[in-house]
């Protein structure tokens, strides 16, 4: 963000395009989507004027440039209802062109608003050329822009700029010759909150769901120490309403087993996180959020290899988590994860107890799962809450 920037998101819920999911007929309504995407841009460039920021420098930077950051949720819960595997080549493409679609729609409508309430401010400023832009974008010297000559803010962006050089080439001319309403649409926000309140715990922007049956730690009025709660992913959910109410993550029958396509963070290879990161960043213009699990025994040599082949896919940023007991306790565990931790707790009243992870422990009149316990114990927050 620039000097007062906001930070202004929204994002789309995409398991909400999928037809007939989990069959072979299932299909995602591409022009349901559009049509929501222009909405929603819309919306967003009218949040924009009522933004209600604290100080008058970032009220004059929003208003200066009208940047928001249209983003989705959804992605990897999406995959599944389409039968498609994380990482695989047509879940690659499907998640490039709904970003695609998603800039794409967001410009024209960004054009259409121009037109009917004005462009932002910034693109009829003048801004002058220096070396620096010429050595960076060469083809501004082929048309014969000079250093110190000064170029409006909607020509730079329509015809010179890096992003906005994949558009097509009329949607450019049009920027450059009328501008735009805003100077930036998208972004990709991790979207945790709002993905398990408003979607049903469907997967968090361009994640695979974190698991299909889950513990989240919830911090509960009252109580002593974070409490483990059972949560289900929502393709599971949607999976046992639709077709198989006896569906299990880690069934024993085959009557219960999920399908081969239902794949979570622990079961996705952090190559397939980095190409989807990839596939998606080439149509957003701000920023990206992705954070690739790998397990607590996870190789070295493997875990260095994932920024390698991030830098070399060009990926914006990468961010990996590595569950680790003794260091943390997460919000998000898995009863694997606990099942395997040992934890050694010395109590009040000097007695020593060495306990799993996911069992219970009768302490101070209440129940705690043994991970809690010793967190809220370790970190110091143990009844404060």
């Amino acid at each position: 963000m620039p000097p007062y920037g906001a930070c202004l998101l929204g994002s789309v819920n995409l398991t909400m395009f999928v037809k007939k999911p989990f069959t072979d007929e299932a299909y995602f309504d591409w022009a349901e989507y559009r049509e929501v995407v222009g909405i929603f841009t819309r919306m967003l460039d009218n949040v924009v004027e009522i933004n209600g920021l604290p100080l008058q420098q970032q009220r004059d930077e929003i208003m200066r440039k009208r940047r928001h950051g249209m983003g989705y949720l959804g992605l990897g819960s999406t995959f599944t209802m389409l039968k498609m595997k994380y990482g695989e080549e047509d879940s690659i493409k499907f998640t490039e062109e709904v970003t695609r679609v998603m800039a794409e729609e967001g410009w024209n409508v960004g054009i259409q608003l121009a037109e009917e309430k004005g462009a932002a401010p910034i693109m009829d400023e003048k801004f002058e050329v220096t070396a620096d832009m010429l050595a960076k974008r060469p083809e501004m010297a082929a048309d014969g822009i000079k250093v110190g000559q000064k170029i409006a803010g909607k020509v730079l962006l329509g015809k010179y700029s890096r992003y906005m050089q994949q558009f097509p080439e009329g949607l450019r001319n049009q920027i450059a010759t009328k501008g735009v309403r805003f100077t930036h649409h998208s972004s990709i926000a991790p979207t945790g909150t709002i993905s398990l309140s408003l979607a049903n715990n469907a997967s968090n922007g361009i994640e695979p769901s974190f698991a299909h049956h889950y513990n989240r730690n919830v911090i509960r009025e009252g109580k002593k120490s974070k409490e483990k709660v059972d949560v289900f992913s929502y393709e599971l959910l949607a999976y046992r309403e639709l077709i198989n109410p006896k569906a299990m993550p880690f069934g024993t029958s085959e009557e219960e087993k999920l399908p081969d396509y239902f794949l979570d963070s622990s079961t996705i290879m952090a190559k397939a996180h980095v190409d989807i990161q990839a596939a998606a960043q080439k149509w957003i213009d701000s920023s990206i959020s992705k954070t690739i699990n790998v397990p607590t025994d996870y190789d070295f040599e493997d875990f260095k290899n994932i920024y390698l082949y991030a830098y070399d896919k060009g990926l914006k940023g990468c961010t990996t988590f590595r569950f680790n007991p003794e260091a943390f306790q997460g919000v998000l565990v898995t009863e694997k994860d606990l099942e395997s931790t040992t934890y050694q707790f010395t109590l009040e009243d000097g007695t020593k107890i060495e306990v799993k992870g996911n069992e219970e422990i009768e302490y101070d009149g209440e129940i705690h799962s043994a991970a809690n316990l010793y967190d809220a114990l370790k970190e110091g927050y143990y009844g404060k809450f």
